[in-house]
């Protein structure tokens, strides 16, 4: 059983998949940059027997991190715990995409993940548009050439941002606004942050649109995406498990 693990700034995702390919069951926990080989471990241990798998089930496993240092710690725990090397996403890792970006080394490895899985999946030109700590746009050529990309502040900074310097405006639970015209502190700050982000997507995607033709296929995926991609109107699809999917097919182009 392949194990992929995707290290996000706030949360960790991961997943196993069966010989077959198939997504057998996916987790996702906090983040913690201090977390140690041993911790990671138990963490993984833990969930894996909620499911009854066991960690002598994984005979393969990926990581990408977009937190540096927990990259090492993870490989150090396949290594103790799974017996075995872990796929580290990273400078060097076989793509089987062309990269136009001045130093494919800056590029993010969720990001390069995304732009692999996206591709793959629609096999033509599209943008991955991921709401994760950041917002990220990365568009893939019809050739399949990852292309560069854009990066925003995402949700939960701004909103950290927001109640941090406004004494005043309370930290609020993020959800769909009752109303665009908010009632109550709470409902125009809730209003504020998703019309205002829904609207920044549509209007950097239609420019992108611009550039790659109005055909190009548009996915969203991250922790947030569920809560801003309803609001919406540029987005084709939403694929929660973007990540995981294109850890599989780098493992894949990897061993």
């Amino acid at each position: 059983m392949l194990l992929v693990v995707d290290v996000g700034n706030t949360q960790t995702h991961f997943g196993t998949y069966s010989p077959e390919g198939e997504l057998v069951e996916h987790w996702r926990f906090a983040t913690v940059r201090s977390s140690t080989a041993d911790e990671l471990g138990a963490a993984l241990r833990n969930l894996l027997e909620l499911r009854g798998v066991g960690l002598a089930d994984l005979d393969a496993s990926i990581v990408s991190s977009t937190v540096p240092q927990l990259a090492p710690e993870w490989a150090e725990m396949a290594s103790r715990y799974l017996m075995h090397e872990m796929v580290v996403v990273g400078p060097g890792i076989r793509t089987g995409m062309a990269l136009r970006y001045d130093n494919p080394r800056e590029i993010g490895a969720d990001r390069l993940v995304n732009a692999v899985a996206a591709y793959e999946k629609v096999r033509r030109a599209c943008i991955v548009v991921d709401f994760g700590t950041a917002i990220t746009y990365d568009p893939v050529s019809d050739e399949g050439e990852y292309l560069g990309g854009i990066i925003s502040p995402g949700v939960e900074i701004s909103m950290d941002a927001l109640t941090s310097r406004a004494a005043k405006l309370p930290r609020i639970d993020l959800g769909p606004p009752r109303t665009l015209i908010g009632k109550s502190t709470v409902d125009a700050i809730r209003s504020g942050i998703v019309y205002g982000f829904a609207s920044q997507v549509d209007g950097i995607v239609r420019r992108l649109l611009v550039e790659l033709g109005s055909e190009t296929h548009v996915l969203a995926t991250g922790g947030l995406a569920g809560v801003i991609v309803p609001f919406c109107e540029t987005i084709d699809e939403q694929d929660d498990l973007l990540t995981l999917e294109g850890l599989r097919l780098l493992h894949g182009r990897n061993t």
